[in-house]
């Protein structure tokens, strides 16, 4: 890992900072740019469609973000062995906040897919209550944990 570090550590980082801006970035953009212009719509059902279609389409982009994010996290650690340092314990905050903001990304994954089913069977109020917990709080509490964990990588690289 220290090798294919060495050799490619511009491509590692850039890739690593690449895709948190794109998984963080692309919440922010959803939820403060997206959201806001879905809410001028009128009709229900477009607005639901158009809905469960940018998330779709965000989901497309922020998947191999966060698999990358973790494949350069990893090569990361390992290369610039971090464990057993004072910085360590900044290693793995910023670990467990991607783990959790995984983890709530699985929920708005499958919340996403049950709106989706629900919105192809016509069950738009089903459709649109699987949706707002996703705007509400779930994306936002990844905003913020995302933010959080920028500022630890931000940490990192200035020692």
């Amino acid at each position: 890992m220290e090798t294919l570090f060495n050799d490619f550590s511009t491509l590692i980082v850039f890739l690593h900072v690449l895709s948190a801006v794109l998984w963080v970035g692309g919440m922010i953009a959803i939820r403060f740019a997206v959201h806001y212009s879905l809410q001028e719509i009128e009709d229900p059902k477009i607005k639901l469609g158009r809905t469960l279609q940018s998330l779709r389409r965000f989901f497309n982009m922020v998947i191999p973000a966060i698999i990358l994010l973790l494949l350069t996290a990893i090569i990361m650690i390992i290369a610039l062995g971090f464990k057993g340092t004072p910085l360590y314990s900044f290693v793995i905050a910023k670990e467990v906040i991607w783990t959790i903001m995984t983890v709530l990304f699985t929920i708005i994954f499958i919340k996403r897919k049950q709106a989706q089913k629900a919105f192809d069977t016509g069950a738009f109020a089903l459709a649109k209550e699987k949706l707002t917990p996703i705007a509400q709080y779930l994306i936002p509490i990844n905003i913020v944990l995302g933010l959080i964990a920028i500022y630890l990588g931000i940490t990192l690289r200035g020692f």
